[in-house]
């Protein structure tokens, strides 16, 4: 199982970045995907999943209505759109194979930094 996060970068407050994340070595189809993040000194928090036909979506309260994730299937690929990104945004976004309750793999990481 891969899992394998890219679009990070440095923002200002307020700007947008998209996450992307390509999985392999399981069948995408057959799985939630999820969406977590760290940051610095704190707890791994959950941020949003995805059902496997991606009509099901789920959000933290914190990112709720700045934030989209999505998927196509057919490139093994799960979004995850940030839009009015905050300073309290900043962390280590993971993508992970499963729904919140049950995440069994998750990937590298990849690193959203928000600062003026």
């Amino acid at each position: 199982v891969q899992v394998m996060e890219s679009g990070g970068g440095l923002v200002q407050p307020g700007e947008s970045l998209r996450l992307s994340c390509v999985a392999s070595g399981f069948t995408f189809n057959d799985h939630y995907m999820t969406w977590l993040r760290q940051a610095p000194g704190k707890e791994l928090e959950w941020v949003s999943s995805i059902s496997i036909s991606g009509t099901i979506t789920d959000y933290s309260d914190t990112v709720k209505g700045r934030f989209t994730i999505s998927r196509d299937n057919g490139k093994n690929t799960v979004y995850l759109q940030l839009n009015n990104l905050k300073t309290e945004d900043m962390a280590m976004y993971y993508c992970a194979q499963g729904p919140k309750q049950y995440i069994l793999a998750k990937g590298q990481g990849t690193q959203v930094t928000v600062s003026t």
